[in-house]
C-alpha cells in the first residue's frame, strides 16, 4: 500500500476486515501507521460506528496519531458531534493535544448525502467529506454499473453542496477491476469539479492520479488563456476569444487556478 502512491492511506476497520479479525487489525495500527507517514502518505483510519466497535477502534487507533478519522454511513450533524467528542476524549487520554486528528465522513446513504452541509457544520475537525459508491447504490435500491449513472445525481448535487460551505469534496472509488475504468470516471469527476478521489484498488492509482493532475497540454492551454486575457484587459478590453471561448474573468481566474496546480 506503502508504494502505490496514493496520497493518503486508510485503515479500514469497518467492512474491509472482517469482525473476527478486527482486535489482530487494530493492534496493527501503530506501526503501520507509522511506516505510512515515513512513506510521506497521510494516515486514515476508517472505524465502525460509534453504537458497535467505533470507542474500541478509537481507543487503538488515535494513539497511534492518524491524521483523520472516517466515519461510515455519515448522515446527520449529530453523529458527527458525537465523534468529535469521542475523538477528544480518546486524544486526552492519549496525552495528545485535543483537534489535531480530522473527521472525514463518509457520505453513503442517500440522508447522508443531503445533509452534507449541516454535517460540515458541525465539527471544525471536518474539511474533507467523501461520497459513497456501493454502500450508496443499495440504499437507492439502483443498479450498480460501470458507467455509474447511478450515482450522477449524487455526485453532481455532492460537489456542489460541499464547495458552498467551502471543503473538499473526494470523488467515490470506481469499485470494478479495469485500471482505464477508473481513469475515465476520475477525469469526468474532474469535469465537475472533484480534485480527489477515492480507490479499493492500489494498481489504480497511477491511472487516476494521472487523471485527476493536469497535464502539459492543459497547463499550455491555461497558460494562452491567461496571456491573452491579460493582453486584452492591458488593452482596455473586458474578454478575449479564445479557440472559440470567451474568456473573461471567470475563466480566467479558474486558468490561474490549474497553473497553481502540482
Amino acid at each position: 500500500m506503502s508504494a502505490s502512491g496514493a496520497n493518503v492511506l486508510i485503515q479500514d476497520l469497518e467492512d474491509f476486515t472482517p469482525p473476527p479479525r478486527r482486535d489482530e487489525a487494530r493492534a496493527l495500527a501503530a506501526a503501520l501507521f507509522a511506516r505510512w507517514h515515513a512513506a510521506g502518505a497521510s494516515v486514515c483510519a476508517r472505524i465502525n460506528s460509534l453504537h458497535e466497535d467505533g470507542p474500541l477502534d478509537l481507543s487503538h487507533v488515535v494513539p497511534a496519531k492518524p491524521d483523520f478519522i472516517a466515519y461510515p454511513k455519515a448522515a446527520t450533524a449529530h453523529d458527527m458531534r458525537e465523534l468529535d467528542r469521542a475523538i477528544t476524549a480518546a486524544e486526552e487520554q492519549a496525552g495528545l493535544v485535543p483537534g489535531n486528528i480530522g473527521i472525514l465522513p463518509v457520505c453513503e446513504t442517500a440522508l447522508g448525502v443531503i445533509n452534507v452541509r449541516e454535517i460540515a457544520a458541525a465539527s471544525p475537525r471536518i474539511r474533507y467529506a467523501l461520497l459513497g459508491a456501493e454502500d450508496l447504490a443499495a440504499d437507492l435500491m439502483a443498479e450498480r454499473s460501470r458507467e455509474a449513472v447511478e450515482l450522477d445525481h449524487a455526485r453532481r448535487g455532492f460537489v456542489l453542496e460541499c464547495r458552498a460551505v467551502r471543503i473538499e469534496p473526494i470523488d467515490p472509488p470506481y469499485t470494478f477491476s479495469d485500471a482505464e475504468g477508473a481513469a475515465q470516471e476520475a477525469r469526468y469527476s474532474r469535469r465537475l469539479g472533484y480534485r480527489a478521489k477515492s480507490l479499493v484498488r492500489p494498481d489504480h492509482t497511477a491511472a487516476i492520479l494521472a487523471a485527476l493532475i493536469p497535464g502539459e497540454a492543459e497547463k499550455a492551454h491555461a497558460r494562452r488563456l491567461v496571456e491573452a486575457f491579460e493582453t486584452a484587459r492591458a488593452r482596455g478590453e473586458e474578454r478575449v476569444l479564445v479557440d472559440g471561448l470567451w474568456v473573461e474573468v471567470p475563466a480566467y481566474l479558474n486558468a490561474k487556478r490549474l497553473l497553481r496546480e502540482p
